[in-house]
């Protein structure tokens, strides 16, 4: 069924209900997309990972492929963390409480979804945590 509520050009719009039955395929799909090239991503990532079994006999060689190779794991664990907040997304899909603020309970702006379809805050609430955070970071 929900495949035949949107197709490949359909964008959420302001003119529309918000959060209806289209809105919440388009984002479900972006989101399951998403987590998929990240999970793709992983996996190429793991198998070049495995693959680079090379003995660089120069020092300097073998420093810098360790800190790529590091690096590379830096980034794939920041991934890991964006696919349970993926997930997370998905979870408040279901529920029927996705695209609404956390802390004030109002839409989100599809603008700000569609930007960011993981984001739990609206853009303003986004500026106060913002702000909070920086007045306890640098108290």
């Amino acid at each position: 069924m929900a495949a035949e509520l949107i197709d490949d050009t359909y964008r959420p719009s302001d003119d529309e209900p918000f959060m209806n039955e289209r809105q919440r395929d388009y984002f479900k799909r972006k989101l399951i997309r998403w987590r998929e090239d990240i999970l793709r991503e992983s996996r190429e990532t793991l198998v070049a990972l495995q693959s680079e079994n090379e003995n660089h006999p120069d020092v300097a060689d073998r420093a810098s492929s360790e800190t790529d190779r590091a690096i590379e794991l830096r980034a794939r664990d920041r991934q890991r963390k964006l696919i349970s907040k993926i997930e997370a997304a998905l979870a408040r899909i279901d529920e029927g409480s996705y695209g609404y603020c956390e802390e004030t309970g109002e839409p989100i702006s599809l603008k700000r979804l569609d930007a960011r379809p993981i984001a739990t805050l609206s853009v303003e609430a986004q500026e106060r945590h913002e702000r909070r955070e920086r007045v306890y970071r640098d108290a």
